[in-house]
Formats: structure tokens, sequence, C-alpha cells
């Protein structure tokens, strides 16, 4: 499932600048007006950058002579902004049919700034173009000197955007090219890339495990469904109870007989990105070799229609023995969740975290631009929204009062499994937390995992909405769990 990037970018020393292409563009990072004055431009030129850097904004231009140069002009110190420079800078390498070009001046950014504009780069130059046959990305290879950014963090960068890569090619990929089925291939495939253990359970195993949410979704669907375990346990590993990452995986949502309607089952092939995005997570953990326990569980099904497929009213009995009122089949992510997370229990977990593509109500609140948050651990949600704010996936909070979990009440059964018009994004989180036992947070990616317009660095399609955000969050518990080690040693 992956691809090759367009875009390579590449360390050089100075015993290799002789090796660089002769028709080379020169990429020039102008970050001050002293800086600026440094070249000769025709005025209107100079004028129109002195304007650029003397108020918030920046520009990407290009000058034409014996060597085509071009200019990043920017005095912006936001890690965000220049992740978006990077996306537009990769727009005119494109655009210009550039194939060879060198950053040059980028001492004069923070090393942080530095990374986000590679990143971005990077982030802007997927394209899915695997059912395109006449589709061709031209190659474009930058060089980096060696001496302003380290190589160990450049690599990172690369790992990180193959992970990535994998998540939205899965999240792009059509039902009739991807089910259950063949996700779990794809996902022992990445196991033997990346370098984590893969177990996956078929149907008569998650019968045995009287799956009851999994197995009554699948009920409309000729595939049967699949139970992914991921494993990444280095031997280094800071931690000894894991980090669990549960997602969604509907490989496509009909609604079932709660039938979606308006052409609102457009894009439903996207109701996997949070499982997607569990694997793209522990791909980009387990191939950096980070020293951190993490267990992935991904439940996959299609929810379809068929004869014998589940009907509003029905009651079904979960894994832990709940059981649930069927008051709406298109609320079914929350039954194979549900679940997931009791299977979730085996692992005794530091931390829980499910990420899916879950209600409606949630991306009407953060639209395309955040997260929505429940759980029941505040301070690590804190930490969370700080991951999120760093990579720019933001959190919003969403409330968890006991009035949403006495929505889900039900005549006939223990829970019913929608709440009502009221609060759909709250009490989908009360649902889910019945099932939890421990630490445990949910973020509901249904605005920001699929895109239907190109924004900076996102491609309309699928987004990859939350690897970046809980790759850096595992980052920052490896620094806190090593800090804490430090201070134990010394006490």
């Amino acid at each position: 499932m992956l691809q090759d990037s367009p875009l390579k970018i590449k360390l050089i020393h100075a015993s290799e600048r002789g090796l660089i292409a002769k028709n080379t563009t020169f990429i020039m990072i102008i970050s001050s007006c002293e800086q600026l004055d440094n070249y000769s431009f025709p005025a209107s030129f100079s004028e129109k950058t002195h304007h650029i850097l003397e108020s918030p904004g920046y520009d990407v231009l290009t000058t034409l002579g014996a060597h085509k140069t071009i200019f990043v002009i920017s005095s912006e110190k936001e890690v965000e902004t220049w992740r978006l420079i990077g996306a537009s800078l990769y727009k005119i390498l494109k655009k210009e049919r550039i194939s060879f070009a060198q950053l040059k001046e980028l001492r004069t950014l923070s090393l942080e700034n530095r990374r986000a504009l590679f990143e971005g780069l990077l982030l802007a130059s997927y394209c899915f173009s695997k059912h395109k046959e006449n589709l061709k990305q031209d190659k474009i290879l930058i060089y980096v000197s060696g001496s302003v950014f380290p190589g160990a963090e450049l690599q990172e960068l690369h790992l990180l955007n193959e992970a990535i890569t994998l998540t939205k090619n899965l999240v792009n990929e059509p039902l009739n090219h991807l089910d259950a089925l063949k996700l779990s291939e794809v996902i022992v495939q990445a196991g033997k890339e990346f370098g984590f253990e893969t177990e996956i359970l078929h149907e008569q195993e998650i019968i045995q495990l009287r799956m009851g949410g999994l197995l009554a979704v699948n009920k409309g669907s000729e595939t049967p469904p699949t139970f992914n375990v991921l494993e990444y346990r280095p031997a280094n590993a800071v931690n000894v109870r894991p980090l669990v990452l549960v997602g969604k995986g509907i490989m496509f949502d009909t609604g079932g007989y709660s039938l979606k309607t308006g052409g609102s089952m457009v894009t439903m092939k996207c109701d996997m990105a949070g499982g997607a995005a569990v694997l793209g997570i522990i791909a980009a953990i387990a191939s950096n070799k980070l020293p951190y326990y993490v267990v992935g569980l991904i439940p996959a099904t299609d929810n379809k229609i068929s004869a014998s497929a589940l009907v509003v009213d029905d009651i079904i009995t979960m894994m832990d023995g709940t059981t649930v009122e069927i008051q709406n089949t298109d609320a079914e992510g929350r039954l194979v969740l549900a679940d997931a997370l009791t299977y979730a229990r085996r692992f005794d977990p530091e931390l829980v975290i499910d990420i899916a593509t879950l209600t409606g109500a949630a991306a009407a609140i953060t639209g395309y631009y955040g997260i929505a948050m429940a759980g029941n651990h505040q301070q690590k949600m804190d930490k969370l929204k700080q991951s999120g704010e760093a990579v720019h996936e933001r959190l919003f909070q969403l409330p968890l009062w006991k009035e949403f979990g006495e929505l889900l009440n039900s005549e006939t059964a223990d829970l019913r499994n929608i709440g009502g018009p009221i609060g759909g994004a709250s009490t989908a989180s009360k649902f889910l937390e019945h099932f939890t036992s421990y630490d445990w947070i949910h973020l509901d990616i249904a605005g920001a995992a699929y895109i239907k317009k190109h924004i900076g660095y996102k491609q309309s399609g699928g987004t990859a909405s939350g690897v970046r955000l809980l790759y850096e969050f595992t980052k920052q518990q490896i620094k806190e769990e090593i800090e804490i080690k430090k201070t134990n040693e010394h006490d």
C-alpha cells in the first residue's frame, strides 16, 4: 500500500557539493529586511518583499535569470506557518517542473521551523494516483546541507511521512479494493515492513470471544469481520504497561437499515480512518524505534444491508455482557469500539485512546480543523492538547456530564446505542465510557479525517488525522518517563 513520494530531501556535506546537478534551482530563505538588502533586486521586487517581511504573512517568489531562484519570504516565527510555507514551496516546485533544488540560508530559521518547513514539503507532496493510469508525478530532489539539519531528524521525518502515506492510502482506497480481510493482509505486511507484531482474529475467534457489537454490525455483510491486534514492545521500552490505541475500522458505512440519504453515503469509505490511523501511528513509532510499548486494536467490518442485517429495536449482547437496544443502525461505530475497549482490559493498559470517525455532531463542532475529545483523565487530556497544538491537530474537549449518560437509558436493555439529537458527540462518548475500566481518552475525527477540498498541506481525501498527534504525544510521554526515572535515581 506504500507509494514512492515524488519528493526526496537529501542531506549533503561539503565533500559532496560537486555532485549536485548543474541545473539546480536555489531556494533562498529570506526572514529579515537586513538579509534582503544583501541582494540586488529591482525596486518593485524589493518593495514588495520588504512589505511581506514587515507584516504577518509569507510569500514564495520565483525570479528567472541565468539561474532560476526561488525566494521564500517570511519573518513569521509560528511553526504552523512554516509547514504552510513548505506546502506553498512544493506547489511552486511542481508548477515550475523543477527536478533539482538546493535550500540555502536555513540558518536564519530555528531548528523547529526548519523541521516544519521540511514537514510541510513532504506532506504536501502526497498524491493518491494508484487508480489513475496516465498520471505521472515528476520527481523532485531537494538538497540540504547536513550542517544545518541533523540527519537523524530528517530520517525521522521521512519514516513518519511513510506511515502517514500508508494511512492516507488506506483511507482513500475504495471498498472493492480494501475490505476487512484485505485490511488485515495490509496490517500483516506493514508489521513486517515497519517492525511490529501482528495477530489477526477471524470470525470464529470473534464468535468465541462473544464480540456481540462487531458481529452484529457485520450481519449484513458477505465479508466476514476481522479483529486486528498490533503490538510493538521494544526491549528498551520506558513503560511497563502499554498505551493501547483502538481504531474504528468500518470499511464502508451505508448506515445499515437506518440508511444514509441525501448524498451523505459518498466518501463513507473513510469510516475506517480511525483504524488506519492506529496502523499509521504504530508504524511510525516502530520504524523510528521509539522506546515505548504500544498496542493497537482494530475491529474491522463494513456496515451493509441484507436480509439478515441488524435492524432497529434489536437487542444485542456485547463482549462484556452489556445488553444494547439498537435505535439506529447508523450508530454502529460505537458498537465495534465497545468490544475493542473491553478486549483492551487484558493488556492492563496505562492509557487507552480510541480514535474514530464517530459522529456528525463532532464534525459540526470542529469542522475540518480539529478533533473532538472526551475522557476520564484530565491531566492526560491536557498533555494531549499540548501535543495537538504542537502539530496543529487541535483538540476540542467535549463535556461528559452524567445527564448525557441518562439519555442512553433503555426500558428493554442496559443501554440504547443513541441518546437522541441532543449532544450527539457527548452521548456517543458516554456510551464508550461504559466499557472502560482504566484511564481513557476518546478522539472523534469525523470532521478532520477526510476533506473534500485541498487545504494547505492537506490534499482532498484522507488526511491521516491523529497520526502526527499521537506520534508527538508518544514522544512527550517518553521524555516524561525518562525525566521521572532520572529524578528517582537522584533521590
